[in-house]
């Protein structure tokens, strides 16, 4: 690695931490809080305002229904919160709803479980990003048409800041969750206040506005229940980021479990305030969002962009004050951006977790220098700008791909948990224990039901809308890590084969390749006959013949007792005379090893790699593939790569991913 590349390295991620430093990283709950939830707190800036948006559909009279899709909303999540705080304290490893499934229903749910909730992170990436830039579009006019734009800057910069490390990054989220929290609270509130007890007549810039149906004429009986059943599968997006928490127990410090517990609890109780208090707000105000503003929204002006739902709030509960408007904006708009954190947090962990159980590429598993799980976090960035870009940060088109990965997740883990307080009680003797179980099993029984009856609902109103993108996804990625098991049980059982008997060599034979006689040649032939090998032959292939001639009189003139063979090739190819040579001694004795060695140039600068080096890396890289044969390379330090080696002294040494070792 370059200087250059080594600073922009050490600029952007900062320097290593050491290993035995990793249990600082634990986190108070103040700081928990806003790290964890994030994402479960943010999505009420979007999830209300899609169960407006569906309900639209069916037109004015569909609107009716939004207080108590919310409520459904809300009494789904208060039970889940329930369950959630269950699972804490029954398995607290990290694993989450992954390690639930696993060890209650077996390998194969666990493995939906976590092929569900890789998708389901990437989703949380995108959405919120992408609701992040909606927001501050509508705060900021010059950014509504470059939100894709913003959209990956803020991913780029959120992985560039998780990349630096936990300590560098969670903290540092705290003030903007909490701004969002005081922030929301003064807009439901005192929003509240003018309507109820000072009989403010406000008003939202789209309530004077006439909302048609989509297709031009009121949605009635079975059509308008289907309406209503996918407002509510949308509003369900309201109960993303509640697994980030039982995923994040590790990150807490001790008593982690109830740390955690308590985390949720205040999560649970701060959404459900901020969901149904924004949905009665936006009712009082007439708030109207169209899934189509330019045909549904009549008498809206010519060039009308419609706003967000938080947007519609601030402007007329903060009128005469557009500093606290904007401020409400900006920090949402905040909040969306580091709601992506969770995912951010969760999903280089559970890719770990996955990686270690040999589903996933064990580079994955391992920690990089500022022990966060690079590889992970850089994976997860790549993938959601890519579902950026697919689906131009449109959040109403991302959301319908994002409620699948979460309630399957949901449902396979509260069928685990069911399982889990089963086993418990065939074999718990102590009876206040045993009440304590029937109890905690009831409770995930009931959450398992709601939630699987959520999940029915999502893919009966969501699936042709764009939920099946996320259905194939989970199957494909379910099939690959099954596949990359397969692959490392089959290494697995191949090098742990006991009846394959380890034959020692009868000879080996050495091998030293010749192209000039110069120094690194000269230091490959005496490195060769240090190992004192039984046979010893030099080899050069001829390309040029006058070349050859003059190699064989300097070989001869210098008196080199190793001797010298010359192989022909006719059409000017190096690689393959050699390894057809090879292959010829090793037919003639089966039993003895070939050891070929390889001069080759150290250099200090990248280009200079270009230049050099190339046909042995292709000679290395073939004769690798033949049995009985062990090729070494011969290094020979050029001048440039003489500060390399210094740096290299003073730099500490990095593991074979990145992360650093002792020395």
């Amino acid at each position: 690695m370059s200087r250059l590349s080594v600073g922009a390295k050490r600029l952007l991620v900062g320097r290593p931490f050491r290993s035995d430093t990793v249990g600082a990283a634990h986190l108070r709950k103040r700081v928990a809080l806003p790290v964890f939830a994030a994402d479960a707190l943010s999505s009420v800036a979007y999830a209300p305002q899609e169960i407006f948006l569906v309900l639209s559909i069916a037109g004015m009279s569909a609107l009716a229904f939004t207080p108590w899709v919310g409520v459904a909303v809300a009494v789904v999540l208060v039970v889940v919160i329930a369950c959630y705080r269950l699972n804490v304290h029954a398995y607290p490893s990290g694993g989450g709803d992954y390690e639930v499934a696993t060890v209650n229903l077996g390998p194969r749910a666990g493995l939906a479980v976590g092929a569900a909730l890789l998708i389901d992170y990437v989703l949380t990436v995108a959405v919120s990003i992408s609701a992040a830039a909606a927001n501050i579009g509508s705060a900021v006019p010059f950014l509504q048409s470059h939100e894709v734009l913003f959209a990956v800057l803020a991913i780029a910069v959120l992985a560039a800041v998780n990349l630096r490390g936990v300590r560098a990054s969670r903290a540092s989220f705290a003030i903007p969750v909490y701004a969002f929290l005081a922030s929301m609270t003064a807009l439901v509130v005192w929003g509240l206040i003018q309507l109820e007890v000072l009989d403010r007549g406000l008003r939202a810039e789209s309530a004077d506005f006439e909302l048609i149906p989509s297709g031009g004429a009121e949605v009635a009986g079975v059509a308008l229940a289907f309406v209503v059943a996918k407002s509510f599968a949308s509003g369900s997006a309201a109960l993303t980021g509640i697994q980030a928490v039982h995923n994040g127990v590790p990150a807490f410090r001790k008593p982690r479990a109830r740390n955690a517990a308590t985390t949720l609890a205040l999560v649970g109780a701060l959404s459900v305030s901020f969901l149904l208090g924004l949905i009665a707000l936006a009712r009082g105000l007439g708030v109207q969002i169209a899934e189509q503003p330019a045909t549904q929204l009549v008498g809206a002006p010519e060039g009308y962009h419609q706003k967000t739902l938080i947007a519609q709030l601030a402007e007329p509960v903060f009128a005469g004050l557009p500093a606290a408007f904007h401020v409400v904006m900006v920090v949402t708009a905040l909040i969306l951006v580091l709601a992506a954190n969770t995912a951010f947090t969760g999903f280089p962990v559970l890719a770990s977790v996955l990686a270690r159980d040999k589903y996933l590429p064990r580079q994955l598993a391992t920690r990089g220098d500022r022990l966060a799980f690079s590889n992970g976090i850089v994976l997860l960035a790549v993938a959601a700008i890519a579902l950026v870009l697919a689906f131009g940060a449109d959040v109403t088109v991302l959301i319908q791909l994002y409620i699948v990965g979460v309630f399957v997740a949901f449902t396979l883990g509260q069928l685990g948990m069911v399982r889990h307080w089963t086993r418990r009680l065939q074999r718990e003797q102590i009876p206040a224990v045993r009440r304590r179980a029937r109890r905690a099993r009831a409770l995930n029984a009931v959450g398992f039901g709601l939630t699987a009856g959520v999940l029915l609902i999502v893919m009966a109103s969501k699936f042709f809308s764009g939920a099946y993108i996320a259905v194939v996804a989970m199957v494909a990625v379910f099939g690959v890590m099954r596949l990359i098991r397969r692959h490392y049980d089959a290494v697995a059982r191949e090098l742990d084969d006991s009846s394959r008997e380890v034959v020692l060599p009868s000879r080996t034979h050495c091998l030293v390749l010749v192209s000039k006689l110069h120094l690194p040649t000269l230091r490959a032939l005496a490195y060769a006959r240090a190992t004192r090998p039984d046979t010893i032959e030099a080899l050069t292939v001829n390309i040029d013949t006058a070349e050859t001639r003059a190699l064989v009189r300097e070989w001869e003139s210098r008196g080199i007792s190793v001797p010298l063979k010359v192989v022909e090739s006719p059409y000017r190819e190096i690689n393959r005379p050699v390894v057809d040579y090879v292959k010829r001694l090793r037919d003639q004795s089966p039993r003895d090893v070939v050891i070929v060695y390889i001069p080759e140039y150290v250099v200090g600068r990248w280009w200079e790699q270009l230049l050099h080096n190339q046909s042995a890396l292709r000679l290395k890289t073939r004769l690798l593939y033949e049995r009985g044969v062990m090729v070494t390379s011969v290094p020979w330090q050029l001048s440039s790569s003489r500060g390399r080696a210094e740096q290299a002294r003073d730099e500490p040494i990095v593991g074979r991913w990145g992360g650093p070792e002792a020395r």
